[in-house]
């Protein structure tokens, strides 16, 4: 399924605004040294590794000229998801951002405790998504 093919349903079509993403860029690395803040709880650094994931997917949205509607359920899914087609990533990844979507709304809805492991792996993840868009932009 192409990005075309949402519009409407769960994404617009918009003009690039290169500021726009350069401050999405810039607030995603401010969030993932955020994450790396030890005197916080492991749930408000996933939060801010989290964060910066959906910073970036939302830029890399941008960069190829749409948006989520966010007034739609399910525009962090589709962020994430649209990242195979906006900065071409393996879905093996995208399947791990997904397991990470999950965990962050157990923490949100449920007060679920986040393991170190998981902040780990979040920060990870999203320093690889940044390096990405970098090299894209």
């Amino acid at each position: 399924m192409s990005l075309d093919n949402l519009v409407g349903r769960t994404l617009e079509k918009i003009s690039p605004d290169k500021n726009a993403i350069e401050k999405l860029i810039r607030a995603a690395e401010r969030n993932i040294a955020d994450a790396y803040v030890k005197e916080v709880s492991s749930e408000n650094r996933f939060d801010a590794g989290y964060k910066a994931i959906m910073q970036i997917a939302n830029a890399a949205l941008q960069m190829n000229g749409y948006r989520t509607l966010t007034s739609k359920p399910g525009h962090h899914q589709t962020m994430m998801q649209s990242l195979s087609k906006t900065l071409d990533i393996e879905n093996d990844v995208i399947i791990v951002l997904d397991v990470l979507r999950k965990q962050r709304n157990g923490a949100d809805y449920t007060g679920d405790i986040v393991p170190e492991s998981s902040v780990g792996e979040c920060i990870a993840k999203a320093e690889f998504l940044l390096d990405i868009i970098k090299k894209n932009l």
